[in-house]
């Protein structure tokens, strides 16, 4: 049963009208008092509440009707229904649990997708356990292209196994370099839209200039330039999957415009007055705190509960070192495949040595020593020294991992890191970037980010 709140009976009686003819059981009733009597009596799968229900528009009403029905139906998702214009209620309303919400007037087709997210979602608490190592799962977990078997990864993937079937929004978190991208080609994998497009846009590098064309597409004559239509990354993605990678990189005058095309997924042209629809599944990337974003306002919070529906964290390469052998042998074979290449094996020395690598840039910056040790040396056996002579930071005499990490944040070890770097490799940003296993641009932010000066 599909409990709907209401105080206007027009509203009830097309909810109730809409959720028969989708298959679902609904009962309806005007206001809190019979909403209690019937949340005490029996639970319902599902509950579709206003947020407001006398004359006043504060509401309060529906705030303390959410934190009432948590206390008898903590496991009862619940979607608040407000208009544009009190998207604030319902941004409290997702604090103090809900699941989602909509603005009136909604449009049916989202309402039922966010309803039947809901009940997915919540039908799957449970979840299945995966095989003990991801590649055991075969073509049909779609899960091949990700290496390790450590408890971290495989708690990772089984998160992945139980949201991708459903169209929740979903936030990839974790330091640059751990494999978020991979991640969301695995819920797009898994998912019913796995044979649709499944659309990259790399937030952290279009400008706010270039932010509406590139996303949402451009008549022929919009502006200086456009002498073609061009389609928007939203409309390739229709009936797919939209992967935004560094979305906190994005400007908040873009964040409002996003904000706008996730709440309906509907989005005009540039030049052309005619509103587009799209259903899409989004994915979103970042390597920041955007908790702590939405705290010092860079990051609107609305916009944050509409992307952060469900969250998957990718733990840093030191967290899951027992797969560090394994993505070795991974990258070897896949560069001697690719370069046609004699097999490499590796030393126990060579093994034991990386496994013991801070790895500040992660799987990406393991990759890059691997494929440059293997094409430097020429060897088909590698031991520790032919890592050492690459420039790998040794685990001991003075490296990060020799250094007492008691008491510092994660953003003090990569602060120090890339100083020593930058010593290490005389302020040659290139180098640095290549040793840390990161991008320039990346580097870059860093740089900016903890105030650190370079010469040039």
């Amino acid at each position: 049963m599909i409990l709907i709140i209401d105080d206007d009976a027009l509203v009830r009686q097309s909810l109730t009208f809409l959720l028969r003819r989708a298959g679902f059981r609904p009962e309806a009733v005007p206001g809190p008092r019979e909403a209690l009597e019937v949340v005490r009596a029996e639970a319902p799968e599902l509950i579709l509440m206003d947020m407001n229900f006398s004359l006043t528009t504060t509401g309060e009403e529906g705030l303390q009707l959410l934190r009432q029905v948590k206390v008898f139906r903590p496991g009862v998702p619940v979607i608040l229904m407000t208009a544009w214009g009190s998207i604030s209620l319902a941004v409290e309303g997702m604090r103090a649990g809900a699941f989602d919400f909509v603005t009136k007037p909604w449009n049916n087709l989202m309402l039922l997708k966010s309803i039947r997210t809901a009940l997915e979602l919540s039908e799957g608490e449970r979840g299945e356990e995966l095989p003990s190592e991801p590649a055991e799962a075969g073509a049909s977990a779609r899960f091949d292209k990700i290496v390790g078997r450590s408890a971290a990864l495989r708690e990772v993937l089984r998160t992945v196994a139980r949201v991708a079937p459903t169209n929740a929004s979903v936030l990839i978190t974790g330091e640059s370099g751990t494999g978020k991208e991979l991640i969301a080609e695995a819920i797009h994998a898994n998912s019913r839209r796995a044979r649709e497009a499944f659309v990259k846009v790399n937030l952290g590098g279009l400008s706010q200039s270039l932010f509406e064309s590139e996303m949402f597409g451009h008549r022929k004559g919009a502006f200086t330039d456009a002498y073609i239509d061009r389609t928007g990354r939203f409309e390739m993605a229709d009936k797919g999957t939209i992967f935004l990678d560094e979305i906190g990189d994005l400007e908040l005058s873009c964040q409002v415009k996003l904000l706008r095309v996730l709440q309906d997924q509907t989005f005009e042209r540039l030049g052309d007055s005619h509103p587009r629809k799209v259903d899409v599944r989004v994915v979103s990337a970042t390597n920041r705190d955007l908790r702590a974003m939405v705290a010092d306002r860079s990051f609107r919070e609305d916009l944050f509960y509409r992307v952060n529906l469900i969250t998957v964290h990718l733990p840093a390469l030191r967290e899951r070192r027992d797969d560090i052998p394994l993505l070795v042998r991974y990258f070897a074979d896949k560069q001697s495949e690719a370069n046609g290449l004699p097999k490499v094996d590796f030393s126990a020395d060579a093994l034991a040595y990386l496994s013991r690598l801070p790895f500040p840039g992660n799987i990406r910056e393991l990759k890059n020593l691997v494929e440059r040790t293997m094409l430097v040396s020429g060897k088909t056996l590698l031991d520790a020294a032919d890592f050492e002579g690459q420039g790998a930071g040794a685990p001991s005499g003075g490296s990060l991992a020799a250094t007492s990490l008691t008491g510092l944040t994660l953003e003090e070890i990569e602060r120090q890191t890339i100083s020593r770097a930058l010593e290490a490799h005389g302020g040659n940003l290139s180098r640095v970037a290549s040793a840390l296993g990161i991008s320039r641009a990346a580097l870059y932010r860093r740089l900016e980010k903890y105030g650190i000066a370079v010469d040039k």
